[in-house]
């Protein structure tokens, strides 16, 4: 591969569960793979929340696996305006970069920093990488924090398209992304890459098989708000009880555990029932080794056909059969094609003891673990399905002579 040098723009802190597990691990293949890997991320409160000399260690630790990592301030409120100066913030710090590094590609981890990429482009002959995280705008109005057509929609929109016509590479999470990406005439499929969330088999242990739980446990990683169905996934328990009356549902969540004791109160769970808990993302393969299922229901809108859960992959890395819902990205194809889970097409009671009892019969089934593990492996390893794929679209950056 030509010499390319690329500047990784990230609108999250380093600390956030996704940078650690989706962000730096695919930095780290990349940087294998011979590109000069610098990241530019934008962390909270630095000044409360890092001391000079963790900067310094993790810097160090960071250059070593070949990462050139700097950081800006990022500013909440007011929303907006403190949105536009760190766009502003970033594209300037980014001019710099370049210079001093020699920087030729920008890699845009979704609308923010494209914003930042597109306005640096003007000054320099950068290619951009548009790396598409999900349909922002539709997420914002199905979780209904935005109106649909309201001003911020507009523009995320507005910039969306600008990403898609501008950037001289795009990343997608799903099959479903790309096809309608290309069915609307929005980019060509030679320029769009599928690189699903993935998960880095170095991080879990395959040849110890830890004892299950005693209970009978049904476990949940992630966010509990927002698209998520909290509530229909406790109504899923609610029937596994009447089938397993030992049964216990985990969840591990950053969310307050309030949220959860709330939702589940007052569906008639009891506390000692199920348990709300933040670990680490190093923990999370510990706990979903032990477990029986793993369950993610999310809100089958639009915006989800840009959709690839992380949570799904884990579970399946661990060996974990997965009850999902249709219209999540891949995800429903994924798991009846390879036997690994069961899909659910509607949240009534009925539908949700049919969905139990399917499940129970797939658990006898000897071979699941090992399908599940290879299920992971074949779709969503992170050397051979993430690294490979992004440094395709690296190495596509070198035949256009970055």
């Amino acid at each position: 591969m030509e010499s390319i040098s690329t500047l990784y723009l990230c609108y999250f802190g380093l600390r956030e569960p996704l940078v650690q597990t989706q962000v730096l691990p695919y930095l780290r293949q990349i940087s294998n793979g011979g590109v000069k890997v610098s990241l530019l991320t934008f962390e909270p409160n630095p000044n409360e929340k890092w001391t000079k000399e963790r900067i310094e260690a993790e810097k160090k630790k960071l250059n070593n696996e070949g990462i050139d990592w700097h950081f800006l301030t990022y500013h909440k409120r007011p929303s907006i305006p403190a949105t536009l100066y760190d766009i502003l913030c970033g594209a300037l710090f980014s001019l710099k970069l370049i210079k001093r590094k020699k920087i030729n590609v920008l890699h845009a981890r979704a609308h923010i920093p494209l914003t930042m990429a597109l306005i640096t482009e003007l000054f320099t002959k950068c290619k951009i990488i548009f790396d598409i995280r999900g349909l922002i705008a539709e997420e914002y109005a199905d979780a209904g924090i935005w109106r649909e057509n309201s001003i911020p929609f507009r523009l995320v929109k507005k910039l969306e398209q600008l990403g898609l016509k501008h950037s001289d590479q795009v990343v997608v999470l799903t099959n479903k992304m790309r096809d309608y990406l290309v069915r609307h005439k929005m980019r060509e499929v030679v320029s769009i890459e599928i690189v699903p969330c993935c998960v880095d088999f170095s991080k879990i242990n395959l040849l110890e098989m830890p004892e299950k739980s005693e209970r009978f446990e049904l476990i949940y990683a992630g966010s509990v708000t927002g698209l998520y169905m909290l509530e229909e996934m406790g109504k899923f328990f609610l029937e596994l009880r009447k089938r397993k009356p030992n049964a216990f549902f985990r969840i591990l969540t950053a969310s307050a555990p309030d949220v959860v004791s709330k939702v589940f109160k007052s569906l008639g769970i009891d506390s000692a029932d199920f348990s709300a808990q933040k670990v680490s993302p190093n923990e999370v393969p510990s706990f979903l080794q032990k477990a029986h299922l793993g369950i993610s229901f999310r809100k089958p809108t639009f915006s989800q056909i840009a959709a690839s859960p992380t949570k799904v992959p884990e579970y399946l890395a661990c060996g974990l059969p997965v009850v999902s819902n249709r219209g999540i990205g891949d995800t429903d194809a994924i798991i009846e094609e390879n036997n690994v889970g069961v899909i659910s097409d509607s949240f009534d009671e009925i539908n949700l003891a049919a969905i139990v009892d399917s499940s129970l019969n797939l658990l006898a089934d000897v071979n699941l673990h090992n399908r599940c593990v290879q299920t992971a492996l074949e779709n969503f390893d992170l050397e051979k399905i993430g690294g490979t794929r992004y440094l395709r679209v690296y190495e596509r950056l070198t035949q256009n002579k970055v």
